[in-house]
């Protein structure tokens, strides 16, 4: 029991380990730091995701050929000259 008293007598109450690495703990915070702000900025652009692509303006001059073609708007040797400028 004599042990006891010593032990309890060093104690500060604020925990701040007796000098057992303490001086290295600000790397570790600044690890946690970085590693919450990469995964805040993973989750928002997961969440948030790509924006819709622009379709291209000649794939839809194509779809709209193609549909003048099937309709015997135009004929083949037209279609065919025009698909030909649109590419």
């Amino acid at each position: 029991m004599n042990g006891l008293p010593s032990v309890v007598a060093g104690y500060d109450g604020w925990g701040h380990m007796d000098g057992w690495g303490g001086g290295w703990m600000w790397v570790m915070g600044l690890a946690m730091m970085v590693l919450v702000t990469v995964l805040i900025v993973w989750v928002v652009r997961v969440s948030v995701g790509r924006p819709p692509e622009r379709p291209d303006p000649s794939d839809r001059a194509r779809e709209i050929l193609a549909e003048r073609y099937a309709r015997g708007e135009i004929s083949t040797e037209e279609y065919r000259e025009r698909l030909g400028q649109l590419r």
